[in-house]
């Protein structure tokens, strides 16, 4: 699987191991080194994928989050020495589809390439079930099942269940779960997702020490890997 990837750093040596790196790997790459100009590329060349750096000079990357057209089509990988949560979360809630911290591996940064890329395929082509190994979720009939077995879950679980689905691969944070759940009175009560997804895993039978289905994202939320 290959593609259109947009580097958007300011360190001359990054952009360069960057595109070369994954250009080896078949992705054609271009290479900016600010927000100004990732928002221009944006528009003329319409990558498939971003990488995104936060600390950007003068329209940081959470500026570029907010101000890029058409979020659907583009899917976002920030790239950031910036390891906290409230940085993984801003840019989470902010539209990106996924994160790394640097420094990692060029063989990492591919195969979360080729994970939003086949994401998106999906969403265009419309396929009604997403699958987690043997766990299939049908949107179009509000079926779940393992290994051919249904498995019944109140609507509050599918609901749950469904939002991670329809982000599949990618992290969703509370705050994405609390408000497509429960609407916004219920944001900062990450109880309600804690308590929803420790259920699901019951159901489910996955263990949250090594799952299968629903793993967790430290301080962020959690992720369906599709």
């Amino acid at each position: 699987m290959s593609g259109r990837v947009l580097v958007v750093d300011d360190e001359t040596e990054i952009r360069r191991a960057l595109k070369t790196g994954l250009g080896y790997h078949a992705f054609d790459v271009r290479a900016v080194g600010s927000g100004e100009e990732a928002l221009a590329e944006l528009a003329a060349w319409r990558p498939d994928v971003m990488l995104l750096d936060l600390g950007l000079p003068g329209l940081d990357g959470f500026e570029v989050l907010r101000r890029m057209p058409d979020k659907n089509r583009v899917a976002v990988i920030v790239v950031s020495v910036m390891p906290g949560e409230k940085d993984k979360v801003r840019a989470l809630d902010l539209g990106a589809d996924d994160y790394l911290v640097k420094p990692f591996g060029i063989e990492e940064l591919t195969a979360r390439i080729r994970a939003v890329l086949r994401r998106q395929a999906a969403i265009e082509s419309g396929d009604p079930v997403i699958r987690a190994g043997d766990l299939e979720v049908d949107l179009e009939h509000r079926r779940v099942s393992v290994a051919g077995s249904p498995i019944h879950l109140t609507p509050t679980e599918y609901e749950v269940l469904r939002q991670l689905a329809l982000h599949a691969g990618k992290p969703v944070t509370h705050t994405m779960l609390l408000r497509a759940v429960w609407g916004d009175y219920a944001l900062g009560d990450k109880y309600n997702t804690r308590y929803v997804v420790a259920q699901l895993r019951k159901k489910l039978g996955d263990d949250p020490a090594r799952p299968r289905y629903i793993s967790s994202e430290p301080g962020v939320g959690y992720r369906l890997e599709a």
